[in-house]
C-alpha cells in the first residue's frame, strides 16, 4: 500500500470513528489514541521503511507465504532463461525485507549482468527480450496473469530503442520472443516450481529467519 493511499485511509477511519465512536460507547479519549497510535505508525513507516511497512507486515502474515511464493514463481522464469541463454545472474531478491535491505524501491529482482555496449545486435535483443519477458511469463502460467514486470519492459523497450529500432520491429520481436519463453516454460513447469520454491525458503520476512542457502 502506498504512504498516501494509507493516509487517506487513516483519516478516514478516524473521521469514522469520531462520528460512530460515540455511539459505540467509544470515549473521545481512545479516539485520540487510535488517532495517534495510526499517524505515528504512518510516520514511522515512512522514515524507516520508506512507505513499505505494509508490504513487508503483509509478508509477514500467516497469508504471506503465498504473496512471497507468487514474487518467486516471477523471479524464477528470469532466472531459469537466463540459464539457459547463458546469461549469468547476479544477485536474486525476493520479497520486500531483502529489497529494501538492497536499498531497491521493489518487491522482487533479479539482478543480470548488465550488456557490453548499449546498442546491441538483433539476436542479443532477443535473448534479452526472452529473459526480461520471461518472469511475466512465468506469473501468467502458474496464476493466469501477471502482477509484475513494469520495470522489465521498461528496461526491455529502452534497450531496442537505443539499439536503433523502430517500435514496430521491436514490439514484433518481442512478441516473438514472448511465444518462445511462454512455450519453454510450459516445457519446464516443474523446474520453474522447484527454483521459484528454493528462492522462497531463502525469502527473508519479519520473525522469520532465513533459510541458509544450501553449500
Amino acid at each position: 500500500m502506498n504512504q498516501p493511499l494509507a493516509a487517506g485511509l487513516a483519516v478516514a477511519l478516524v473521521s469514522l470513528l469520531a462520528v460512530v465512536g460515540p455511539a459505540l460507547g467509544l470515549s473521545p479519549w481512545w479516539i485520540s489514541l487510535i488517532a495517534a497510535l495510526g499517524l505515528g505508525s504512518l510516520t514511522l513507516d515512512a522514515a524507516r521503511f520508506g512507505g513499505r511497512g505494509g508490504h513487508l507486515l503483509a509478508e509477514a502474515l500467516p497469508g504471506g507465504e503465498a504473496r512471497l511464493r507468487r514474487i518467486a514463481i516471477h523471479e524464477a522464469g528470469h532466472v531459469l532463461l537466463a540459464g539457459e541463454e547463458g546469461m549469468a545472474v547476479q544477485e536474486v531478491l525476493v520479497g520486500s525485507l531483502a529489497c529494501l535491505r538492497a536499498g531497491l524501491n521493489t518487491h522482487g529482482s533479479t539482478r543480470l549482468e548488465p550488456p557490453h555496449h548499449a546498442k546491441l545486435p538483433a539476436e542479443e535483443l532477443r535473448r534479452w527480450s526472452r529473459v526480461l519477458q520471461a518472469g511475466i511469463a512465468a506469473e501468467t502460467l502458474i496464476y493466469g496473469e501477471s502482477l509484475g514486470g513494469v520495470d522489465d519492459r521498461s528496461l526491455l523497450g529502452r534497450l531496442w530503442g537505443l539499439s536503433g529500432y523502430d517500435v514496430e520491429t521491436a514490439q514484433r520481436e518481442q512478441r516473438r520472443a514472448r511465444r518462445e519463453v511462454e512455450q519453454w516454460l510450459r516445457q519446464h513447469r516443474l523446474q520453474l516450481e522447484r527454483q521459484a520454491d528454493a528462492l522462497l525458503a531463502q525469502a527473508p520476512r519479519l520473525g522469520r529467519p532465513t533459510t541458509p542457502t544450501p553449500p
